[in-house]
């Protein structure tokens, strides 16, 4: 690389870097400063940058310089509040070295690094909100496993038991035709009773998506939803799916949930194509429907729907792309890791 294109790269970096990067002499005078030391502090070239916090009171040895990290060589990074050219304080992360020492004067110009901290700690807390918002999905989906089975194994067994039981009292009653008739309606009743409480047991974690996987779930999704609303076309075309991360799953079952849910009572569409690829590494998951769309920047009230899949492929650490627009339709584009990182 020669000098000119090496001189490139290095101002790119120097301009572009989120750091606020400053050359002063021992004075404090600033000699060159970056664009993001301007955003996060105001000074300018010409300026002197003032001493800190802590620098402006803590007790000075015999001698010794008043900036701490000119003083203390081998610190290398040290946070304070550092005053700003509007009057303010902001809390940065300083770090210093010597750079070059003008022979005729003997006067040392120093480097010296910004960071604000600031931005770190709202990093840190995005982080750790993250955390939570993935452990509590995750305990939530878990409480839906649980009730499911419950549901299904529990109250959904008594209620058979229930059933067998008045069809043997039905072969002992058969020549008393009221009491008969109204066995048989206690019968149908307790059969719609049976049915809710398959479907309530399929909402919170359908059973086929831990045995079988995320294909035939979304399939037997699509079919129940066809029986709901039989005027509405719904394909699936998938390619290479097979098992992937059980979080995977659920939260990618979820999405599809809620986005025909969202088609269903908001979209008036007629059809949804519904893509699902699977390669070596990621999983990728379109649903497009041609109904009447919405601008998101100009609706009031979106509903928690658009957000919670959003939410639910951050988790994932995937990329979410929700494109529409009024009387065009909707498609939700999603790729995430097949397999997600270790905690």
């Amino acid at each position: 690389m020669n000098d000119e294109m090496e001189n490139k790269y290095l101002r790119g970096i120097y301009e572009h870097m989120l750091e606020g990067i400053i050359v002063m002499r021992e004075s404090r005078k600033i000699v060159i400063i970056n664009p993001a030391a301007v955003r996060m502090t105001g000074w300018e070239v010409g300026g002197y940058v003032p001493y800190c916090s802590y620098c402006q009171t803590r007790e000075l040895k015999d001698g010794e310089p008043i900036c701490y990290l000119i003083a203390n060589k081998e610190v290398p990074t040290f946070l304070s509040e550092m005053p700003t050219y509007h009057g303010d304080v902001i809390d940065v992360d300083m770090s210093t070295a010597a750079i070059y020492t003008d022979e005729d004067t003997g006067e040392t110009e120093y480097l010296l690094v910004l960071r604000n901290h600031e931005l770190y700690k709202q990093a840190r807390e995005s982080a750790i909100n993250k955390k939570m918002i993935r452990a509590l999905i995750e305990a939530k989906e878990e409480e839906h496993k649980r009730l499911a089975q419950e549901l299904h194994d529990g109250v959904g067994q008594s209620l058979f038991s229930v059933s067998l039981a008045l069809q043997a009292i039905e072969s002992f009653v058969k020549d008393n035709d009221e009491l008969n008739d109204y066995i048989i309606e206690v019968r149908k009743e307790l059969q719609i009773v049976m049915d809710d409480i398959n479907a309530y047991s399929h909402r919170l974690r359908p059973h086929s998506l831990d045995q079988l996987g995320l294909e035939p779930t979304i399939r037997s999704l699509i079919e129940l939803i066809h029986k709901q609303v039989p005027g509405l076309v719904i394909e699936l075309k998938t390619e290479g799916i097979d098992r992937s991360d059980p979080a995977v799953e659920i939260n990618l079952y979820r999405i599809t949930q809620e986005a025909l849910h969202n088609v269903i009572k908001y979209a008036k569409a007629k059809k949804v194509d519904i893509n699902l690829l699977r390669d070596k590494t990621h999983i990728y998951l379109t649903i497009k429907d041609n109904g009447i769309g919405f601008d998101r920047e100009h609706i009031r009230n979106e509903g928690l729907g658009l957000k919670h899949i959003e939410e639910r492929v951050d988790q994932l650490g995937g990329i979410c792309e929700i494109l529409s627009k009024t009387g065009k339709g909707t498609c939700i584009d999603i790729v995430v890791p097949r397999w997600r990182p270790e905690k």
